[in-house]
């Protein structure tokens, strides 16, 4: 299949729970040396709280999404609440336009990348979030323009965010805490661009997950060409 159902992608929004309740010591240790040490808590807290208000309710993925958004801008703090819950407010109300594809994932991601950039003023190179972020979109919608397929587009996804994650580690922060640090933060990786790392590669799993789960699906090898 080249797409999947709104209420099938309430497993996205599992996903990233999971990835980020499974590495919040990992968020907070690297946020702690060169942040405040909170990222990882904040974050737990945000996800784990989401994964709660949705338990024992029908619910789709972008309902999903507007409860994360909701509980992310209102109820955690720290500077990370308000980019991660403005991104997530901005895929639930591309994704309300339909069944997922390429196409509307990819407008997906940009709007939430837009709406980050928008809010916090950060480019690539800064060692934020945006440094995994904005690679990320970029290979997907290079992918998808080139015709490699939904799938093998979430792939590239997948590579360029990893890519964009440890590109920070060489980077001097330019905003937020880490910039008083000024070159002590080079060296080290930025904890916005682990979780954002995160939380694509749980996006970009579970995507293909359900594409590959549908029985008229198209084989992992048709998808990658």
């Amino acid at each position: 299949m080249n797409h999947f159902e709104n209420d099938e992608g309430r497993t996205l929004v599992t996903a990233m729970v999971e990835a980020i309740q499974a590495n919040s010591v990992l968020l907070s240790d690297l946020d702690g040396v060169i942040g405040d040490g909170d990222h990882g808590i904040n974050m737990n807290k945000g996800f784990t709280v989401t994964a709660e208000r949705l338990t024992n309710a029908p619910w789709d993925l972008t309902t999903g999404l507007e409860v994360l958004s909701a509980v992310l801008l209102d109820e955690i703090g720290g500077a990370m609440g308000p980019l991660y819950g403005t991104f997530f407010g901005e895929l639930a109300r591309v994704s309300a336009h339909g069944p997922i594809d390429a196409l509307a994932f990819g407008a997906m991601l940009r709007a939430g990348l837009d709406a980050v950039r928008d809010l916090g003023g950060a480019q690539v190179g800064d060692k934020t979030l945006v440094d995994t972020l904005a690679p990320a979109c970029d290979a997907f919608d290079a992918a998808v323009a080139g015709g490699r397929g939904f799938a093998a587009a979430l792939d590239d996804l997948a590579r360029a965010a990893e890519q964009g994650k440890e590109s920070t580690r060489e980077l001097v922060a330019k905003v937020g805490r880490s910039s008083r640090l000024g070159e002590r933060s080079r060296g080290l990786l930025d904890a916005g661009a682990v979780s954002c790392w995160l939380l694509l590669r749980a996006l970009s799993q579970a995507s293909q997950a359900l594409l590959f789960e549908s029985p008229h699906q198209q084989t992992r090898s048709e998808h990658a060409l």
